[in-house]
């Protein structure tokens, strides 16, 4: 099984990374309607390239992941927030996921951060799952949070320190 290459991402990734980013879509963990034309941008003041890794395999993109502040308050600068994670579907189970977190905590470290937080829809049990395989515990829960689907869905804050 190939090794996933992580690497920052770059101006010019903005269309695949729209098109996975609309392909991996689901009420699984998106609390955003579906994507429908015309699509926006993938990057934006507040979604800049600088703050998105890429995982390719086999030189194909296979995922990203969205790092920024947790806020832009100078006294919480010391905490990063994982705003995205997706990973294409036939990239799904080779370690992808893992990589890009392994490397969002190493890049959240190198800027001098302690601690890295991210969000969860409680009913998405794989990537929770996955959060709690390296090291992130829950932290917090908004009950019924969502309306999704039909159904009222728990927002999970998680954790973890660097």
């Amino acid at each position: 099984m190939p090794t996933p290459r992580i690497r920052p991402a770059r101006p010019d990734d903005e269309e695949a990374l729209g098109r996975l980013d609309r392909d991996t879509w689901s009420p699984l963990h998106a609390v955003q309607p579906r994507p429908e034309p015309p699509y926006g941008p993938f990057f934006s003041e507040r979604d800049p390239a600088a703050e998105c890794l890429v995982a390719e395999l086999d030189g194909a993109l296979a995922g990203y992941l969205r790092l920024g502040t947790a806020t832009p308050l100078a006294c919480n600068a010391h905490v990063r927030m994982i705003r995205g994670l997706a990973v294409a579907e036939e990239a799904r189970g080779q370690g992808v996921g893992r990589a890009l977190l392994r490397a969002a905590c190493e890049e959240a470290r190198r800027q001098g951060a302690r601690r890295l937080t991210l969000r969860v829809l409680a009913h998405n049990a794989p990537a929770r799952t996955l959060y709690e395989s390296e090291g992130f515990v829950v932290e917090g829960t908004l009950p019924e949070e969502f309306f999704l689907d039909g159904a009222y869905v728990d927002d999970v804050f998680m954790g973890r320190f660097l």
